[in-house]
């Protein structure tokens, strides 16, 4: 069994919420709002905000930067990248190899011969 730390847990809890993605989605829109602008993009009351906010930046998807009074929020990319790579692209390598296989197969001599015969 494989383990893995909390950062990648933390990662995909943030990820299953669909109103945390859609605060991640506006993050990428528009990167350094504040959270009083995030706030006017959902239907919910501020401390629900900040409690998604919470999550975001526990698994460091999200940084806030104080600007004075304000808190910008920008995205970070990195965890997602990292997970994607570590989840996907190892099970996109068999398929995209087996599609440069069938690639070579359809495109070979020998295949237009047969299809032909």
């Amino acid at each position: 069994m494989v383990t893995y730390g909390r950062h990648v847990d933390a990662i995909f809890r943030a990820l299953a919420d669909p109103t945390r993605r859609a605060v991640l989605d506006s993050l990428f829109a528009q990167d350094g709002q504040t959270v009083g602008e995030l706030c006017e993009r959902f239907e919910m009351t501020r401390f629900g905000v900040m409690k998604h906010l919470a999550i975001l930046e526990e698994a460091d998807l999200v940084v806030a930067v104080r600007t004075g009074r304000h808190k910008r929020l920008f995205l970070n990319p990195v965890p997602i990248e990292q997970v994607a790579d570590r989840w996907i692209s190892k099970y996109a390598a068999r398929f995209t190899s087996a599609l440069v296989d069938l690639k070579h197969e359809v495109e070979s001599p020998t295949h237009d011969r047969q299809e032909h015969a």
